[in-house]
């Protein structure tokens, strides 16, 4: 197999990261709200609905960053490939949170791009500090998306079953995504850095809601 050039990685890198932040991607699994009865939303809870399906479509745009950039130089080749899998896997959600928001007739959050390479960043000097550390950052980052879907779950309008199937259907994912880690030998991250992953968490949320 023809190796790379570190040139050639970074363009990969690059071309990833627009099909991420611009174009919905394909999904192998189905849409878990295909058969969900759309109720009529006042104008209000649609708009709310749409900013929460937004900050849950840059997570996953982040997401695709952080495994991009933990799978970039990540020193064990079956880790690696792990971080490929799951970036490929998150690729479902945001296949899921494009629709959705297509379905309230909203757009994603015009700062993907940010969200996709700030991640990106944070993941391969996650990766750099060594391959245990980094699955304890996939860890930690599951167990704080969990948080916040179930968070989403009961900020919902409580007539916006589709959202809630979506988000539900998530949820599980990311729950597992988060034992995987574990069990593949992820270390337990110092409080501080738990902190700020929970504080930059809280910026793109702010943010991503409404831009």
């Amino acid at each position: 197999m023809h190796k790379l050039s570190p040139l050639d990685r970074l363009l990969v890198e690059i071309e990833h990261s627009l099909r991420t932040s611009l174009v919905k991607p394909p999904t192998r699994r189905p849409y878990p709200a295909s058969d969900c009865t759309e109720d009529a939303l006042d104008e209000h809870d649609l708009r709310h609905a749409a900013g929460l399906m937004r900050v849950n479509n840059a997570g996953e745009v982040a997401a695709q960053g952080l495994y991009r950039g933990q799978a970039l130089l990540a020193r064990d080749a079956a880790v690696q490939q792990r971080m490929l899998e799951a970036s490929a896997e998150e690729n479902e959600h945001l296949n899921w949170c494009q629709t959705r928001l297509e379905q309230l007739g909203e757009r994603r959050s015009l700062l993907d791009p940010f969200w996709y390479w700030g991640s990106f960043a944070i993941g391969a000097a996650a990766a750099a500090v060594g391959d245990k550390w980094s699955l304890g950052f996939v860890e930690e980052t599951e167990h704080q998306v969990t948080r916040h879907l179930e968070s989403h779950l009961e900020r919902l309008p409580a007539e916006d079953a589709c959202s809630r199937k979506v988000i539900e259907q998530m949820k599980r994912d990311e729950m597992r995504h988060a034992e995987q880690a574990r069990q593949a030998g992820a270390a337990s991250l110092p409080s501080p850095v738990r902190k700020a992953m929970s504080w930059v968490s809280r910026l793109m949320t702010a943010t991503a809601y409404r831009v």
